[in-house]
């Protein structure tokens, strides 16, 4: 199945939206493949943040933030939980239930990956002129701003 491609007078050049998408896509892998964490799926490795970003969360609740099923997550989790980076916490709300939250390896893991990735990002903007990068930092709300309207 394939996308529509954007109509209109403001629609954006074809040729364009490819590089963009193509350019992000490859960036995007360099940054997941340079850092700590690789024992984890990419879906894993975004789970285990949004927790992070949400404090302890039902897996429903945790399965709707990500956009994937709860039978999905639940299959996300369990070897997170058996690795000591997620913690499974009684729901104060709902004996029934728990609650998953980041433990402190969790935590530990993320700060690497983050750090890793930073680090690479800035050597690479390194290798830009001072033109080019402050290019590319005015370039960061567009980029924010592309990123919300997909999220909301």
């Amino acid at each position: 199945m394939t996308t529509p491609e954007p109509q209109g007078p403001d629609a954006p050049d074809a040729a364009a939206v490819a590089r963009l998408r193509l350019v992000i896509a490859r960036l995007h892998r360099r940054l997941a493949q340079s850092s700590a964490g690789q024992e984890f799926t990419f879906a894993q490795q975004s789970a285990i943040a949004r927790i992070e970003q949400h404090g302890p969360l039902r897996l429903g609740e945790l399965a709707a933030l990500e956009g994937v099923s709860a039978p999905s997550m639940t299959r996300t989790v369990g070897p997170l939980v058996t690795a000591g980076v997620v913690e499974r916490l009684p729901d104060p709300t709902d004996g029934r239930s728990f609650l998953v939250a980041v433990a402190p390896a969790g935590a530990e893991l993320l700060a690497g990956i983050r750090r890793q990735r930073s680090e690479l990002l800035a050597r690479r903007m390194q290798t830009l002129t001072p033109d080019e990068q402050a290019v590319l930092l005015a370039a960061l709300p567009v980029l924010e701003h592309l990123l919300a309207a997909e999220e909301a």
